[in-house]
């Protein structure tokens, strides 16, 4: 019997993405990655690289007269494979390739996950982002309104469940039952499945919520800019994984803004209204109740998902 060792490396390395994927389910830490949207796609994948690794074992140990004669198997006649089999000499390529694959492995063993915080909100450009998100939606062309619901919107109680908050698929009767809930709302209440969607409303036209009384939670984010009365209480959205990861927030007054630290989560009731920063006229928070609040288990906004058909 023969002993390959690289075909040994090449095991445990499947054996721990497998297993790596598997204890970040096990722990709920797959969330602060991922939107749990593609958690069937990391648990397919995670039972993928199980059996690879089994298929993989077989490759460890062989007959010694087989591998002195091995044969690229690939095409019969052609005995000059130009792709390695695990079984030519170790160089620097080698290492650098493995190192490469390797590297994920031991930040995600070695590393306790994360929750992405005002210090990645800066870099990610902070209050420019906001700034920019309102250019851009003032730019983007309203879709025609149906005017049979503007002019008598009915909600349907049964249709939309404003509690559900895992499954984040809505049909477009559904989407548009949400939409009219907010427009008639007195109260506004952001819970996280809905958040980015009211988000997205409320600065595409802040005039139509303006006085309106809104309930939210986030962490405290702050910038040069803003007075001493205000600070950013700011959301990470996720549409995909935690590289596309945006800030979302609303400009907040209260007295007490300078005492709060940065990443300090609270939760608050105020009034809309407007500011202006940096020329762009954006909704701002006049907090009237607040209290601080533990960070939740899930940090993360996701997006709602529509379906067309």
């Amino acid at each position: 019997m023969s002993f390959h060792f690289q075909q040994a490396v090449r095991s445990f390395i499947l054996l721990a993405f497998s297993v790596l994927l598997f204890k970040l389910h096990f722990t709920g830490e797959m969330t602060k990655f991922i939107n749990p949207k593609y958690e069937g796609l990391s648990q397919s994948a995670s039972v993928l690289f199980l059996i690879l690794f089994m298929i993989q074992t077989t490759r460890i140990w062989t007959v010694k007269e087989n591998s002195q004669h091995h044969h690229c198997h690939h095409d019969f006649h052609d005995h000059n494979c130009s792709h390695d089999h695990g079984v030519s000499p170790f160089n620097t390529k080698k290492l650098i390739a493995y190192l490469v694959i390797v590297f994920p492995l031991v930040t995600g063993f070695l590393l306790p996950a994360k929750v992405l915080e005002a210090s990645i909100a800066y870099k990610k450009g902070g209050l420019a982002v906001l700034t920019n998100q309102k250019s851009e939606k003032e730019k983007e062309e309203m879709p025609a309104p149906n005017n049979s619901q503007q002019e008598d919107p009915v909600i349907n109680g049964d249709l939309v469940d404003l509690s559900r908050i895992e499954e984040l698929v809505y049909t477009k009767d559904e989407y548009n039952q949400l939409i009219q809930h907010l427009l008639q709302s007195s109260t506004i209440k952001m819970n996280d499945d809905i958040f980015s969607t009211y988000y997205d409303e409320i600065h595409t036209d802040i005039e139509k919520f303006k006085g309106r009384e809104i309930e939210l939670k986030g962490f405290v984010y702050k910038e040069e800019g803003l007075e001493q009365d205000q600070l950013v209480l700011s959301r990470f959205l996720i549409t995909h994984c935690v590289a596309d990861a945006s800030i979302i927030g609303f400009i907040s007054e209260l007295p007490e803004a300078s005492s709060f630290k940065e990443n300090t989560w609270i939760e608050v009731k105020g009034v809309l209204d407007t500011t202006n920063f940096n020329g762009t006229e954006l909704p701002i928070i006049k907090i009237t109740t607040w209290k601080k609040i533990n960070e939740p288990k899930e940090p993360y906004l996701y997006p709602i998902s529509v379906k067309i058909l």
